[in-house]
C-alpha cells in the first residue's frame, strides 16, 4: 500500500501543478520575469501541497503556511520533546552559505508560539505552564533537547543555523554532492525571501566559478 502511495505521487503532483496553473494563468508570467533575474520562484501553495501530502509517522499535523514577507509564518501541531503542542513562529532566511563542503541556512525566528494540547510530564510541559519559558528566544530550547539533531550546529535566542551536510544521508549521497560540485560554484544562491504568496530564491551567477565546475563535470564522467 505504501510503494502503491509513492508511485502515485508524481502523478498527483502534477495533477496538483496543472490545477494549480489554470486557477493562476498569469503565474507563468510572474516565473519568467523573476528567471530573467535569476531567481527561482515556488509558490506557497507548492509548500501546502506538500506539507498536506509528504508528511509521515511523526511529521507535523494540521499545518498551516502564509507570508509576512520577506518571512514566511507556519503553524502545526508537534510532538516537542515528549509533549504535544500547538506550535506557529515567523521565519526569516539570514544567511545562505551553499558550496560543496556546507548546505549552512542561518535562520530567525520571531513571533513565536507554543501552545500545549495535553498534559505531559516532560520538562518542556512544566516551563510551558510555568510561563518560565522565555518565547523570544526559541532557540534555547535547544538546551532541554535530548538528542539534538545532526543538522542543527547553532541554536541561541531567536538564531537557528542548520548545515544539512551534517546529515550523514545527504553528505553520503554521492550524485547530490557532484551536483553541488557542479552548479554551487558557478550560481551560488544569495537570498530567500517570501514576496505576495510566493517563496523568491536568488542566485548571483559567477563566470569565474566555470573552471571549477567544469573540473568537477570532467571528474564526475
Amino acid at each position: 500500500m505504501l510503494g502503491s502511495r509513492r508511485m502515485q505521487l508524481p502523478l498527483r503532483a502534477l495533477r496538483a501543478s496543472v490545477g494549480y496553473l489554470r486557477k493562476h494563468p498569469t503565474e507563468l508570467f510572474y516565473v519568467a520575469r523573476h528567471a530573467a533575474r535569476f531567481r527561482t520562484v515556488i509558490p506557497i501553495d507548492a509548500l501546502r501541497w506538500m506539507a498536506d501530502n509528504l508528511g509521515g509517522k511523526g511529521a507535523p499535523q494540521d499545518v498551516v503556511i502564509g507570508t509576512h514577507p520577506p518571512a514566511i509564518t507556519f503553524a502545526a501541531t508537534i510532538n516537542l520533546m515528549g509533549t504535544k503542542v500547538r506550535a506557529g513562529a515567523e521565519l526569516r532566511v539570514e544567511e545562505i552559505r551553499l558550496n560543496r563542503d556546507e548546505l549552512r541556512v542561518t535562520l530567525r525566528l520571531a513571533d513565536v508560539t507554543l501552545d500545549a494540547l495535553e498534559k505531559s510530564d516532560s520538562p518542556v510541559y512544566t516551563l510551558l505552564m510555568s510561563g518560565a519559558l522565555d518565547l523570544s528566544k526559541p532557540g534555547n530550547l535547544a538546551n532541554f533537547m535530548p538528542k539534538r539533531p545532526a543538522a542543527l550546529i547553532e541554536a541561541v535566542d531567536d538564531r537557528i543555523v542548520v548545515d544539512l551536510l551534517k546529515v550523514p544521508k545527504i553528505a553520503n549521497d554521492r550524485r547530490f554532492r557532484r551536483v553541488l560540485d557542479i552548479l554551487t560554484p558557478i550560481l551560488p544562491m544569495h537570498d530567500i525571501r517570501a514576496e505576495d504568496d510566493h517563496l523568491i530564491l536568488s542566485w548571483r551567477p559567477r563566470v569565474s566559478g566555470i573552471p571549477r565546475a567544469l573540473l568537477a563535470l570532467k571528474n564526475g564522467s
